[in-house]
């Protein structure tokens, strides 16, 4: 697999398939992905100022089980490069400026199509090539707002909030791989590859569920409401005598089944509560009713119990707690050995166990034993970093 892309999106995607043994070569510009710089923290706190050679967390968490080649593909050396690693590849995911490919003769359906007819094409950009905002660039938040995400999220104070991670890029690269999984799967019928198309945008309307759905329904919009859910009460972040916990009851039973472990069973026997659309009707009578018995309760405590009792809650928890926490390493969530640290994968195969395999490279660390690999001499691969194709820490 050849992983032409920088920033998020991409190398999440390709991470995830390098997780489960996909041989992916990260090739980089020669400024190096630029996620290298998005720091502090930085791999070594008092390390060299470049940041090709002192990556950024951010890089070093998106970017492991791949290895890495520095290639300045405005060079038609650095282009052939690529040419001949496609002869034998799968996949190739790039998100460049559309029309960058097609610029250097790398476009899928001009060139690479016939040239590669089984090569798989994973195009991810800010909006897609069509419509009015076609071709124009796309970062997550910037996305976030334009796809109407952030008028989902927030309080009547806050206004309208960004989700406060970057979840358009991370649901564009789970996007890509099913999208890739999918062509690979049809490339067994047809023996043909095929072209990905991939846009934030795209990504961040598939995932405004349910509030599509209830405009699409019933032209309703949704209202800023911050940790309550639309259309379940009660489903919300409440104080406690100790911490906050999320109070998360999705149907009548878990509904009478809390009101028990909270010792208000009378709640749950008010004709105003007795369903899910009544309770939605009275939601600021029953959560300030509610309120009050949690307010007198040890937060760790009462999600205990209220776990037990087949009820979905949970505290509060910061990110460090949720690192060090024995149910995070009971999961394995932590892969971490001498030079690296990140989370793991969430897919566990039974048969196929994904495996850290090779840390994150750095600039141009694979750049020979790549080259080697698709039949360069030590004397060609000179020659390249001579004229500038390859790029290594020590050329311009």
């Amino acid at each position: 697999m050849l992983d032409l892309s920088r920033v998020l999106a991409g190398p999440y995607a390709t991470q995830i398939l390098g997780d489960h043994g996909a041989h992916v070569i990260k090739v980089e510009p020669p400024i190096g992905d630029e996620t290298r710089e998005w720091g502090p923290p930085f791999r070594e706190p008092d390390g060299p100022r470049d940041r090709r050679e002192n990556p950024s967390a951010y890089y070093l968490n998106i970017n492991r089980n791949k290895v890495g080649i520095a290639l300045d593909l405005s060079h038609p050396e650095a282009r052939a490069i690529v040419l001949r690693m496609l002869e034998t590849a799968d996949v190739l995911v790039e998100n460049f400026k559309i029309g960058t490919m097609e610029k250097w003769g790398l476009g899928y359906a001009e060139v690479l199509a016939e040239r590669f007819p089984r090569l798989i094409y994973a195009r991810i950009s800010g909006y897609g090539a069509e419509g009015p905002l076609g071709g124009m660039p796309g970062y997550d938040a910037v996305v976030q707002t334009m796809a109407g995400l952030s008028s989902t999220n927030g309080t009547p104070a806050s206004g309208p909030v960004k989700v406060g991670v970057p979840i358009v890029d991370m649901v564009t690269g789970l996007n890509t791989v099913i999208g890739i999984l999918m062509a690979l799967h049809a490339r067994q019928l047809s023996g043909r590859g095929q072209f990905i198309d991939m846009s934030l945008y795209d990504a961040a309307v598939s995932i405004l569920h349910p509030h599509t759905a209830n405009w699409l329904w019933g032209q309703r919009l949704p209202k800023l409401m911050g940790n309550a859910h639309p259309s379940l009460a009660p489903y919300d972040l409440f104080e406690t005598a100790t911490r906050p916990v999320f109070l998360g009851v999705g149907n009548d039973a878990q509904f009478k089944k809390a009101c028990v472990v909270l010792g208000c069973p009378q709640i749950s026997a008010d004709p105003r509560f007795t369903n899910v659309a009544l309770r939605n009707q009275n939601r600021e009578v029953l959560t300030e009713e509610l309120a009050a018995y949690l307010s007198k309760a040890d937060g760790v405590e009462i999600v205990q119990t209220l776990l037990e009792a087949g009820v979905p809650a949970g505290t509060l928890n910061s990110i460090s707690e949720v690192l060090t926490d024995p149910q995070a390493r009971e999961r394995n969530l932590i892969w971490e050995n001498e030079s690296y640290k990140g989370t793991a994968p969430p897919v566990r195969l039974s048969n196929n166990e994904p495996k850290l395999r090779h840390t994150p490279p750095d600039f141009g660390q694979h750049n020979n034993a790549v080259l080697n690999e698709f039949g360069y001499t030590d004397d060609e691969i000179a020659t390249l970093v001579k004229s500038g194709a390859v790029r290594r820490l020590d050329t311009p």
